[in-house]
């Protein structure tokens, strides 16, 4: 029997990858201050781990941080601090945490993932990931494209996963299959819907609509008729409103609106969404903007997390580089580590 965790579930740990100064953030000091606000704030719930490249890196990062208390450093080279996509994905098998390896591309190659496809094998040599059950799966999946309800059901974009730049041979049918076999789920919620404009995940569904308990989804709306994105927004909401639960009841749904256009130096939207939070032990940090829609987007994820605290989180700096907070971390349920 397999189950892929939900969320919000009991963690172990969270893992980021901190950026380099040869990577591709041009403002990297402004990106480094969400990043240590994001680590500080993780660090006082739970363990983090910080990938980063070697000695000298660790040193550049640790006075940026509040306190090394909860922090394990990770040395590991990386294509891009996009974790949630390059790292394991752990699923319960038989009633012991397994971390599933699936092959990386890129974002079906669009960039350079040699380093990103390899990291899950260097993070093995890693104290807190050593003699951990690992699976290496011929397929081409992203975390930030499936979301789990933590008991048999898979939401996702058919925009992300049908693409042929990922598992070209594979039809529909068959990438239904491989989920039903690496994560015990027994539905696939399909949703038709294009990618943000500065997405370049192919409309991963993490920037789209997250469920929040098994019957309760938080998802990206527009109510502006001016913004490009309304029309597509508002069918994507028709399809959610259309699914059901296990037991044949609507979700629960929540709409998060969408910040004002950012735009980068060269006038292309950049994909800022308050879908993209990360739900940890007893807390839950959402992404903002600088935006009047913050407070919005706060208060409806504190009505549907009322145990948890609700952190705003500054990742304005992030969405430079087309990403936000949920794509740049990843959990590890309970007990999978050793910590």
């Amino acid at each position: 029997m397999i189950r892929f965790p939900a969320e919000w579930e009991p963690q172990a740990a969270v893992l980021i990858a901190w950026p380099h100064h040869t990577g591709d953030f041009r403002n990297l000091a402004s990106v480094e201050q969400s990043y240590s606000f994001i680590a500080s704030t993780i660090s006082q719930y739970q363990p983090l781990l910080i990938v980063c490249r070697d000695t000298e890196h660790q040193r550049h990062i640790e006075p940026q941080l509040k306190t090394l208390k909860n922090i394990t450093f990770i040395h590991a080279t990386v294509n891009d601090i996009w974790v949630r996509d390059t790292v394991f994905l752990t699923v319960e098998n038989d009633s012991k945490l397994q971390l599933l390896n699936f092959k990386f591309n890129g974002w079906g190659d669009k960039y350079p993932h040699q380093h990103d496809n390899a990291l899950n094998h260097n993070l093995l040599k890693a104290a807190p990931f050593k003699g951990v059950n690992t699976v290496d799966i011929d397929f081409i999946l992203e975390g930030g494209s499936v979301e789990s309800d933590g008991i048999d059901t898979i939401l996702t974009t058919r925009q992300c996963l049908l693409n042929p730049n990922r598992n070209k041979d594979l039809n529909q049918q068959e990438i239904e299959q491989q989920l039903f076999t690496h994560f015990g789920a027994k539905r696939v919620l399909w949703i038709d819907q294009e990618n943000l404009t500065g997405d370049d995940t192919d409309a991963h569904i993490d920037t789209l609509a997250r469920f929040c308990t098994a019957t309760t989804i938080a998802y990206t709306a527009s109510d502006d008729p001016q913004d490009p994105h309304h029309d597509s927004l508002q069918s994507m909401q028709s399809q959610l409103q259309a699914l059901r639960t296990q037991s044949g009841e609507a979700y629960q749904l929540v709409p998060l609106p969408m910040p004002k256009p950012i735009y980068d130096d060269e006038g292309q939207r950049l994909p800022a969404n308050y879908s993209n939070f990360l739900i940890i032990n007893n807390a839950v940090l959402v992404p903002i903007y600088d935006d009047p829609n913050d407070a919005i987007a706060l208060q409806r994820l504190t009505d549907i997390f009322p145990d948890r605290t609700i952190i705003a989180t500054p990742c304005r700096p992030l969405v430079h580089q087309y990403g936000s907070l949920h794509c740049m971390t990843m959990q590890f349920p309970a007990k999978v580590l050793n910590l």
